[in-house]
C-alpha cells in the first residue's frame, strides 16, 4: 500500500526514512517551504524535504497545504493512504475530509496534545510516553486513536535518544494500522494536557529552581533546541549536558559559549579564569 506523507520536522524525517523502507513507501511527500534559519538567515529546507530528496521521493513544498493544487497532487499520486507527522500547519477542509489521514503523534493521547509532546514529557518528569496513531480531525490532536503503545523515559534520556526510539515505535505502529486497519477508539476527555511550543522562556534555566527541574529541561532540549543560562553581559551560555550533583545542586557538564563551540564546563571555567 503506497502512501502520501505530510511532515516537516526532524522527527517526521525519522519516521519518513523508516516508512520508505517498508511496503508503504510514499508516492508523494508534502512538506513546508524553505525558511530562513541560523545566524546568517539563509534559506534552509526543512528536514523532510532534504531527506525526501536523498531518498529520491517526489516532494512538493506548497505555501498553502490546503490548496486545491495539493489535494489534486495527493489524489493523483496513486497513494492508498495519507500519513501526517509533525507537519506544523493546520490541515483544514476540504483536504481534511477528502482523505482519511493517519497522524503519528509521539505521546499517549490524550496526554500531551500539541506541538512539543516529547520535550514536555521529559520536562514534566513523566515515567513514560509513547506513540499514538490517530485519525486527524479538526480538533487539536483530539481524533480517535487506532493504536497506541507506551515507551519508558529512561533516567538518562534526552530528546535525541528518546525521539529515536519513538520514531521506531511510531513507524511500527503505523505499519500495523495501514496493514490491519483497526477501528479507531475515541479519546477520553479526562487527563488531557497540552504540549505548548517551546519558547525562549522555556529554554532559560532558573538558578532558583530545583536542580532536578533544570536538569530535565536540559535533557528535554538536547540536542535540537538547547537550554541556556543568562550571562551578566546579556548573552546566554548554552547548556548541553547537566546533572544533579551529590549535594543536590545542578552540575554543568557541557556548555556552549555565545558564538563558540561546545566544550566541557571545566574548560569553559578555566578559559574565563585566565582572563
Amino acid at each position: 500500500m503506497t502512501t502520501a506523507f505530510l511532515g516537516t520536522s526532524a522527527f517526521a524525517a525519522g519516521v519518513l526514512e523508516r516508512l520508505a523502507a517498508t511496503a508503504h513507501r510514499p508516492a508523494l511527500v508534502v512538506t513546508r517551504p524553505d525558511r530562513p534559519a541560523g545566524r546568517g538567515r539563509r534559506l534552509t529546507p526543512p528536514p523532510v524535504a532534504t531527506l525526501a530528496g536523498d531518498l529520491g521521493l517526489d516532494v512538493i513544498q506548497p505555501e498553502a497545504v490546503n490548496s486545491e493544487e495539493v489535494r489534486d497532487r495527493i489524489a493523483g499520486s496513486g497513494a492508498d493512504a495519507v500519513v501526517l507527522c509533525a507537519f506544523g500547519a493546520l490541515i483544514k477542509d476540504p483536504l481534511l475530509s477528502d482523505f482519511e489521514i493517519f497522524n503519528v503523534h509521539p505521546s499517549l493521547l490524550p496526554r500531551w496534545r500539541g506541538a512539543a509532546p516529547v520535550e514536555r514529557a521529559i520536562m514534566a518528569g513523566d515515567a513514560e510516553t509513547g506513540v499514538s496513531i490517530m485519525r486527524l480531525t479538526e480538533g487539536l490532536d483530539s481524533g480517535p486513536v487506532y493504536l497506541a503503545e507506551a515507551e519508558p523515559i529512561l533516567p538518562d534520556d534526552d530528546y535525541g535518544t528518546l525521539a529515536a526510539r519513538l520514531e521506531d515505535l511510531g513507524t511500527r505502529l503505523l505499519t500495523r494500522v495501514l496493514d490491519e486497519r483497526p477501528a479507531p477508539v475515541e479519546q477520553s476527555e479526562q487527563g488531557v494536557t497540552y504540549a505548548e511550543k517551546i519558547t525562549a522562556e522555556d529554554r532559560t534555566l532558573d538558578p532558583d529552581a530545583p536542580a532536578q527541574v533544570n536538569a530535565r529541561i536540559v535533557r528535554a532540549l538536547h540536542p535540537h533546541i538547547g537550554a541556556r543560562l543568562p550571562l551578566p553581559d546579556g548573552t546566554f551560555l548554552g547548556v548541553r549536558r547537566a546533572r544533579v550533583a551529590a549535594d543536590g545542586s545542578l552540575e554543568l557538564l557541557e556548555v556552549q559559549p555565545p558564538g563558540g563551540r561546545p566544550m566541557a564546563y571545566e574548560d569553559y571555567l578555566r578559559g574565563h579564569a585566565a582572563r
